[in-house]
């Protein structure tokens, strides 16, 4: 183009100039009229084979491209006018200032993103065309550790905004020499302004700089996790709140700097909040919690504190304005005492909650925990942990006073009796019962007949209880003849004739049996619980209990028609049960474990390749009697099953 528009017209090249010397002769040209035709003769250039020879200083200008001369400013005017999110992506990839520039450009800055009305001519009228470009938040990126840069967000911000826009961006963990920063956040922001789910965790060279740009920008944003950010303060949890009317989820975690003026602010202008996680923050006080619970607007259904140092009025503040709540997790409350969980039962304003969870809270007495389910109408799962003033007595009150209690879970309560737990079970329609670690129940005969039965609980889960011996298991099988989930992994001190009573008196079939660890079981109680329930049973787990042999696979085998996942880690099973497993015909494995187990050989391959047509988990881990060559032809052969060696 520089050649035509510089060409003067005769054989030589020209630098270019004026056809007329004189300006006169170029005047006459110009006052010639439009009807006059000039003719002008075709005239073509000499062609030159020889080498043109330049000055180094033209050739210094030739070897950097013209558009790297441009200043940045019309570069962004440049970029602007590019059409889609697919040519912005191919610029971005030409250079890292280019991304630099690119990223510096909001989302609705570019000519795409807005609304063009052109106006087509036509027989029929004029017809408005509508040019724009949906950006509806559809996709999701996570960047971890070393990955998680600026450039890499840069490359986010640019290259997602074509394709659907970015709804929901993970960061965890940073560099601490090239990680994350606010440049990286900033241009997510003016690149994402769909962004609804923004979770950061651990990237310390984040501060308020590029929260408050995330706030300015993207106004949609519904959820927020911050978690290990040392530099984020009440200032950007402010501008979050002023921006982001739309936010429902809200979870703080570590973050040293954040207290009670940004919880405040939330309360206030987001009335939509219906989540709060907040943990391990130290400036958070009884202002801060208070302010989110107390708010006229407030929908508050799940509410979690732990490590907090509030105190009785926070609690008295969620007992009366909790209305709305359906969850609630306290942990790790250290400044509350029993006057705080009391009050929190007797001001009637928890009628809605659901799930109540309590760990390591010195506050929670058998005269509080009373009070909570006098006061909580419609609880149904109740979960104590590390609760040690908690006793039975405490236990067998607070579940008749909660009428609606369906899931009981404990865990580390050591003042919790059998007297207790058989209390519970008499006296509450539980449906599942869970004891973790309580090492206060003791294996006691009980002369007396029991009272009554629990007809309703169909889950019983007691893992790591020592005391929990033979004599504590028949009662429960007594009293509870409904019984489908049995876990009693842990328990080393029962026996054969402790278990047999229970499943002799569970009527409706059991479907899932977890009795790993229980190194006093013989192969007496599989033929029983094959026998009495091989056409409910769906799992078996044996894993540890070392006195079980081949025999037990062959009841199994035998007996079992549903059974899908079986494990016999660490049992004395040789390759003569496997080869039973293989010759059942009604039974479909499909996840089942050897682990440890050395009787196991090359011998059974063959049965594990039949056993393979149904499984899609086999665990072979430690067997140290199957070469290395097998395993090989077993992997080749059974290439849908997932193989653990």
């Amino acid at each position: 183009m520089p050649a035509l528009v510089n060409y003067s017209g005769d054989d030589d090249f020209y630098n270019g100039g004026s056809f007329y010397t004189n300006s006169t002769d170029l005047g006459r040209l110009c006052s010639i009229s439009f009807q006059v035709d000039v003719y002008c003769p075709p005239r073509k250039r000499t062609r030159i084979s020889a080498p043109f020879h330049f000055g180094e200083a033209e050739v210094e200008q030739n070897k950097q491209p013209s558009i790297d001369v441009l200043p940045d400013e019309c570069l962004v005017e440049i970029f602007k006018r590019i059409s889609g999110g697919k040519e912005r992506s191919s610029c971005a990839c030409v250079s890292k200032h280019w991304l630099m520039v690119l990223t510096s450009i909001r989302k609705g800055e570019y000519e795409s993103s807005k609304v063009v009305k052109e106006n087509v001519g036509s027989n029929s009228g004029d017809v408005e065309m509508i040019l724009s470009e949906e950006d509806d938040g559809y996709l999701t990126r996570c960047l971890e550790g070393k990955k998680a840069t600026d450039m890499r967000l840069a490359a986010v911000a640019v290259g997602t905004s074509g394709h659907g826009g970015l709804g929901k961006l993970s960061i965890r963990g940073s560099s601490s020499s090239r990680g994350v920063t606010n440049f990286g956040l900033s241009a997510v922001a003016r690149g994402c302004p769909s962004l609804k789910v923004l979770s950061l965790w651990n990237v310390p060279r984040v501060g308020d700089e590029g929260l408050c740009e995330i706030a300015k920008e993207c106004h949609l944003l519904e959820k927020l996790d911050l978690c290990q950010c040392p530099h984020l303060s009440n200032k950007g949890l402010i501008a979050i709140a002023a921006n982001c009317p739309n936010l429902t989820a809200l979870s703080i975690q570590s973050c040293p700097k954040i207290g009670n003026e940004g919880l405040q602010a939330i309360g206030k202008l987001c009335p939509k909040l219906q989540s709060i996680s907040i943990k391990d923050c130290p400036l958070v006080g009884d202002h801060g919690v208070s302010s989110l619970l107390s708010s006229a607007s407030s929908v508050l259904s799940k509410v979690k504190l732990q490590g907090l140092s509030i105190t009785d009025f926070s609690l008295a503040v969620i007992g009366h304005y909790g209305k709305s709540v359906t969850n609630l997790m306290l942990s790790g409350l250290q400044n509350v005492s029993e006057k705080g969980f009391w009050v929190m039962g007797n001001a009637q304003g928890l009628q809605k909650l659901v799930s109540f969870t309590i760990a390591s809270c010195w506050g929670v007495t058998d005269v509080s925990l009373e009070a909570i389910g006098k006061g909580c109408a419609n609880l149904k799962q109740m979960c104590l942990r590390r609760c040690c003033f908690v006793s039975g007595d405490g236990l067998v009150a607070f579940a008749k006073s909660a009428g609606s209690l369906e899931c009981l879970q404990l865990e580390e309560c050591n003042r919790v009796t059998q007297s207790g737990v058989i209390g519970v079970l008499s006296n509450c329609g539980l449906k599942s019962l869970t004891l973790v670690k309580c090492m206060g129940i003791k294996d006691i005969s009980l002369e007396a007949p029991l009272s009554s039965s629990c007809n309703s609980l169909k889950s019983l889960s007691i893992r790591n209880c020592p005391g929990f011996g033979t004599a504590s298991l028949a009662m429960v099988g007594r009293l509870c003849p409904q019984l489908q989930h049995v876990d009693l992994s842990g328990l080393c001190g029962i026996t054969d004739a402790g278990l047999l009573p229970l499943l002799e008196n569970c009527e409706a079939g059991l479907v899932k049996v977890n009795l790993s660890g229980c190194l006093n079981l013989t192969d007496e109680v599989v033929l029983h619980l094959t026998k009495l329930h091989g056409a409910t049973l769906e799992l078996l787990n044996l894993n540890g209990c070392r006195r079980i042999t081949d025999a037990s696979l062959a009841a199994v085998a035998e007996n079992c028609v549903f059974l899908s996942d079986l494990d016999v880690s660490r049992c004395a099973i040789t390759d003569v049960g496997i080869a039973a497993l293989s010759h059942a015909e009604q039974l479909n494995l499909q996840v089942l474990s050897f682990s440890g187990c050395s009787g196991v050989s090359n011998k059974s391959m063959t049965f594990l390749k039949k056993l393979g047509k149904t499984l899609v988990g086999l665990n072979l881990q430690h067997c140290n009697s199957i070469s290395t060559q097998t395993i090989e032809l077993l992997v080749e052969s059974l290439w849908r099953c997932d193989i653990l060696v």
